[in-house]
């Protein structure tokens, strides 16, 4: 992308420490609100439960792009721990690097994190499938029904592939069901904890905080340095989502660590702004008042007019995100 003529950064340290404090904020936090939550009101509880699962999915996402060591089986191992119960570390961390294709940025059938969809499956949905796309096309409905929705059908794709026999997927999920067990021995022997509390006051709100970061990241945009979004003044959500919502320097250099990349954007502003065509944010409120109610996109993705080749293995006619699978409801 153009930004990337800029002055180069300073090297990244063999361990960086800002990060690895951060693995102990976020495991240590998540640690106490399970072990203490019995003295914690439930709306109170809900929110710092909801933080801390958002949180480790945004630490999940730096640790899969090389941070905070020069190890990855180190780094892995960081994310490995399943908090969230129902994403595999591996699954995210290979459907995401995939996602950093630029020139396939949004492409129904090459990016896994795209919510278009082609212009022959779209073509396919009937009434209520349209209906239910235009509504999780929504502020509003992605980060409500559509959050919870994405998570089940991920499940039921995932876990029936490894019924059906599917060694790559079984090989993930052998190790996460193991993790899980692991949490729970925590969450509901340790703590006693119920796992109907545990999904209702940290799995679900972290799914639903974090559906907030990834609802207007991208746009199909003939430039592919057009494709990437900036939310700008966010201090909370951007410390929460580990300063992505400035996205357009993530793309352009993924293996900045995320306490660089504010300084990093104040610098060159003016030229990264100008590269991605304005496509600027004033705060998550801001994406909230414009889309609501409204679809950030309506129709199929504009560049294409009917399906091209798929990846090996799978279909033209299927969407890659698992939330587009939702929504067109398969």
């Amino acid at each position: 992308m153009p930004n990337r003529s800029h002055a180069a950064q300073p090297p990244v340290p063999a361990i960086e420490w800002p990060t690895v404090l951060l693995c102990l904020v976020i495991y240590s936090g998540w640690f106490g609100l399970t072990l203490f939550y019995r003295h914690i009101p439930w709306p109170l509880l809900a929110l710092a439960g909801g933080w801390c699962i958002a949180w480790h999915m945004s630490l999940q996402h730096e640790l899969l792009h090389g941070h905070p060591t020069r190890s990855r089986r180190l780094n892995d191992a960081l994310g490995f721990p399943p908090l969230t119960l129902w994403l595999p570390y591996q699954i995210y961390r290979l459907s995401h690097l995939r996602h950093h294709r630029d020139e396939h940025l949004t492409d129904p059938l090459e990016d896994p994190e795209t919510y278009y969809l082609t212009e022959e499956r779209f073509g396919r949905l009937g009434k209520p499938a349209l209906a239910f796309l235009r509504f999780s096309n929504t502020f509003f409905g992605r980060i409500t029904f559509g959050a919870l929705r994405s998570m089940v059908i991920f499940l039921w794709l995932h876990i029936g592939a490894c019924l059906r026999g599917n060694r790559a997927e079984q090989r993930i999920w052998l190790p996460h069901a193991l993790g899980v067990i692991l949490v729970l021995v925590w969450v509901m022997g340790v703590c006693q904890m119920p796992i109907w509390l545990y999904l209702l006051c940290f799995v679900i709100p972290g799914r639903i905080l974090a559906s907030i970061r990834s609802f207007a990241e991208h746009r199909a945009a003939p430039d592919q340095a057009e494709r990437t979004a900036i939310v700008e003044n966010a201090p909370i959500f951007g410390l929460l989502f580990l300063y992505n919502n400035l996205h357009v320097v993530h793309h352009d250099a993924p293996g900045m660590p995320w306490y660089r990349i504010p300084a990093y954007y104040r610098a060159h502003r003016a030229a990264i702004v100008r590269a991605n065509g304005g496509l600027v944010y004033d705060g998550y409120w801001d994406v909230a008042r414009r889309y609501l109610t409204t679809p950030h996109h309506r129709g199929p993705h504009p560049g294409f007019a009917a399906p091209r080749a798929a990846l090996p293995g799978r279909p033209a006619s299927r969407p890659a995100n698992v939330d587009q699978i939702a929504a067109a409801g398969d």
